[in-house]
């Protein structure tokens, strides 16, 4: 699986809510665990609809959750 271009602060944000475990943001968005790990360490990129219920559940921005790299070239 390919890294992506996109980071996020899931993890920051997990530890800032109560610590939250993968598998309660997991559950909250409808995911697998392996999912938000996935998602977490930058293997795979999420929907715009899973990046926003993810950026819903901390009451952020989208944009404070996840950033995106441009490559250059």
């Amino acid at each position: 699986m390919k890294d992506t271009n996109i980071s996020n602060t899931i993890r920051t944000l997990r530890f800032l809510t109560n610590e939250m475990t993968q598998q309660q943001l997991a559950e909250k968005v409808g995911v697998t665990r392996q999912t938000i790990m996935a998602i977490e360490k930058g293997k795979y990129s999420p929907s715009l609809e899973l990046a926003f219920k993810i950026a819903g559940i901390f009451n952020k921005p989208l944009e404070e959750v996840f950033t995106y790299k441009k490559q250059i070239e």
